[in-house]
């Protein structure tokens, strides 16, 4: 009985992987279909600064190269001592085409950092729209342009999730594994599905709507801005509009322990943000499914095992992410390591980001 029940679970669990990918690669098919927003709206993009990560130069810099006619740029950085002032002064000298300005200083407003880092951003923003995109972004020219075509009558904020590209060694790549095939191929399967849910990455506001609804205040309601983004955006009865494509983060070397670190750390995130769907998260990946079948069904295995992975594989290349043997090894260690990483969550609610340690906020207290 158990021999035949087991195989026909698995199956399901296939048949789900399956559907995501399918419905992942429907969304990077579709082109922005929202076309409201006029060309010569002003966009004032504002990236934050916190240190120096090495690929910067290329990532802040590929702010100065976009083709939306009427734009500004915004670096916030939380110190004048900050290492990276010196290469934004040099990015905005270098650009004199591009209005631009350095913001240096930081008060405890929110209690998230990165947003604490934005606020005076924020209050300096002139355009009419306002995308918050962090500095480990590489932007393609065409990156506002394409946030701006996807906005719809029913947008509330157009978001994208990041895609780990350039790894270097394993850990680079199992990072990008995290980022791509598993936490990217969901979050467009349910873009497809008309709930997508926003990514700090990128946040792409009309200024006026979210001022209204309090400014960045309410985003520090919640361990992450993201997540304070979508219940925001959901309750005032609009959407979160995913664009067809993830943008490039570039990750080059990794150590174990920092992917491991980041990835914890963002699952605590979705824990706090949205208990219900976490708590179905053990059952995200292969190694559930697998394990059932390596016990009463070993037979299955590997047919179950090369559809999983040649299923994600067929994303990745289609999609242009990272897609060779390496990448897909590293893709069978993190579906090894998800119901680990979904148990260790359990362990503490709190968060360090950027050495700033974050307690989960007390929903209901009074908002700054």
């Amino acid at each position: 009985m158990i021999s035949t029940i087991v195989p026909g679970i698995a199956a399901v669990f296939l048949a789900v992987h399956l559907a995501t990918v399918l419905l992942a690669l429907w969304q990077m098919s579709r082109r922005p279909g929202g076309g409201v927003i006029p060309r010569d709206a002003r966009i004032t993009l504002l990236r934050p600064i916190c240190g120096r990560d090495a690929f910067d130069a290329e990532t802040l810099g590929s702010s100065f190269a976009q083709d939306w006619p009427a734009y500004d740029v915004i670096l916030c950085v939380p110190s004048d001592t900050d290492p990276a002032v010196a290469l934004a002064r040099e990015l905005i000298a270098a650009n004199p085409q591009v209005p631009a300005r350095l913001l240096t200083g930081q008060e405890r407003i929110t209690g998230n950092p990165k947003l604490d880092n934005l606020w005076k951003g924020w209050a300096a923003a002139t355009g009419e729209y306002v995308c918050m995109t962090d500095s480990n972004l590489l932007l393609p020219p065409d990156y506002l342009s394409t946030l701006a075509a996807c906005w719809g009558p029913r947008t509330g904020l157009v978001s994208s999730p990041a895609r780990g590209e350039r790894p270097d060694g394993f850990a680079g790549r199992l990072e990008c594994a995290f980022l791509n095939g598993n936490q990217g191929r969901l979050q467009l399967a349910a873009g497809a599905l008309g709930r997508g849910f926003a990514q700090g990455k990128s946040l792409f506001w009309n200024k006026a709507m979210l001022d209204a609804a309090g400014g960045l205040a309410p985003l520090g309601k919640w361990l992450a801005e993201d997540v304070a983004s979508t219940r925001l955006t959901r309750a005032s009865g609009r959407e979160v509009t995913l664009t067809p494509r993830l943008y490039a983060q570039p990750i080059g070397r990794r150590t174990f322990r920092q992917v491991w670190d980041r990835q914890l750390r963002w699952s605590r995130v979705r824990r706090d943000g949205f208990p219900a769907i976490f708590a179905g998260e053990i059952a995200n990946g292969a190694a559930l499914p697998a394990a059932l079948l390596a016990i009463t069904a070993p037979l299955w295995l590997i047919p179950f095992l090369v559809l999983w992975f040649g299923a994600e594989w067929l994303l990745c290349r289609r999609a242009g992410w990272p897609h060779g043997a390496a990448d897909m090894a590293a893709a069978v260690v993190r579906d090894a390591l998800l119901p680990v990483l979904w148990a260790a969550t359990f362990l503490k609610r709190s968060i360090t980001w950027r050495g700033n340690a974050m307690e989960a906020p007390v929903r209901g207290a009074p908002t700054p």
